[in-house]
């Protein structure tokens, strides 16, 4: 069975850890109506995808 040869020291096993973190979230601001929202995403408000309407517009 393999066994380390050394302890690991903290400063190395954070460099590994370095790429497990979470990324964040990627919003663009839509060209039509002006509201942030998720790339390749349905905007909710309008309910415009790609030129298209898809959903119905939500009443504020």
């Amino acid at each position: 069975m393999a066994v380390p040869k050394r302890k690991t020291t903290p400063s190395k096993r954070g460099m590994r850890r370095s790429h497990d973190k979470l990324a964040a979230p990627a919003y663009i601001e839509d060209k039509d109506s002006g509201e942030l929202r998720r790339p390749h995403h349905i905007d909710l408000k309008s309910g415009m995808y790609r030129g298209k309407q898809i959903l119905e517009p939500k009443d504020d």
